[in-house]
């Protein structure tokens, strides 16, 4: 049911909608990190995308990402959306994302 709300959503302007990756529990060497010395996750994937926004003279400015980049995110602000307890999901505007991860 969360895959076909997340289908659903469709963000305005120059929102993006990004999943955030899941934070790293295990070492290469196999000691278990624990909850409280996680750091925050930076870094997300592109979920949807909205039409992007205008700018002073009214013209039309499409967004720079596309739904699959890999970003790099700050580490406050965005608007968590849930769509069930399993799923986290975060609205940014594209200024507010930080870079394009290529890999």
């Amino acid at each position: 049911m969360a895959a076909n709300a997340v289908k659903r959503l469709v963000p305005l302007f120059d929102r993006i909608l990004i999943k955030k990756a899941d934070p790293i529990t295990q070492t290469k060497g196999g000691i278990m990190i624990p909850e409280t010395s996680r750091g925050k996750m930076l870094k997300g994937t592109v979920i949807a995308v909205g039409p992007g926004s205008r700018n002073t003279q009214g013209e039309h400015v499409p967004p720079t990402v596309k739904v699959g980049d890999n970003v790099l995110l700050p580490e406050f602000g965005g608007t968590k959306v849930e769509f069930d307890e399993n799923s986290e999901y975060h609205l940014f505007r594209e200024t507010d994302i930080l870079a394009k991860v290529e890999e």
